[in-house]
């Protein structure tokens, strides 16, 4: 039986995952609009919307926060799904990502997603404490490689997570400074994720 926590990080993951295959889905790179995701979320907020006063007050904080997170993906998915059935909906990196990516600028002042501009930053001064930044910019590096139709097989999130642990530890040590921003671009077709120093 998993535990609370448990079961609230893997209604995070699905969350993320969620917003991944939907971007795919608008994006024309999929067939079919993740369902089955869908409903293992719906099925986790059922029970915990049921069992909310077993809840403590951390656990209660995170299950509200997810909650909302998810309603409002499914209010953009909804609006887009309305547009796909109108025809209305372009089929291009930035355009497919742009309404979530906004939701997700706004969230987070630091992290300048630029959907337009077809670039996604994040700073990083202690990746191994900095989780869901290092988290947001693997999701965004492989989603920019799916959409760039590059394949994705050997990208793994332990490894890319070490990747930039490392890079992030030399570049501050032959540099001598705190933040490294990160920058997942698409230059000439091609998907490159560069790490620069901020002064």
């Amino acid at each position: 039986m998993p535990t609370i926590d448990e079961e609230l990080a893997q209604m995070e993951r699905d969350i993320r995952q969620l917003k991944v295959e939907y971007d795919q889905y608008f994006g024309g790179g999929r067939k079919r609009p993740p369902t089955e995701i869908e409903w293992r979320i719906d099925m986790t907020i059922k029970r915990y919307a049921e069992r909310g006063g077993e809840l403590k007050y951390g656990h209660r904080f995170r299950f509200n926060n997810l909650t909302q997170t998810y309603a409002k993906y499914k209010d953009i998915f909804r609006k887009k799904m309305q547009q796909k059935e109108e025809g209305k909906i372009q089929r291009h990196f930035g355009a497919a990502a742009k309404a979530i990516e906004a939701e997700r600028a706004h969230k987070q002042e630091e992290t300048s997603a630029g959907a337009a501009s077809g670039a996604f930053r994040v700073t990083c001064s202690e990746p191994e404490r900095e989780t869901e930044k290092v988290d947001q910019l693997y999701q965004a590096f492989l989603q920019a490689k799916q959409l760039a139709g590059e394949h994705t097989g050997k990208l793994s999130r332990s490894s890319f997570n070490e990747f930039v642990r490392k890079k992030t530890k030399d570049l501050q040590k032959q540099n001598n400074c705190k933040d490294v921003e990160y920058v997942v671009e698409v230059v000439e077709g091609q998907v490159k994720l560069k790490a620069l120093v901020k002064s």
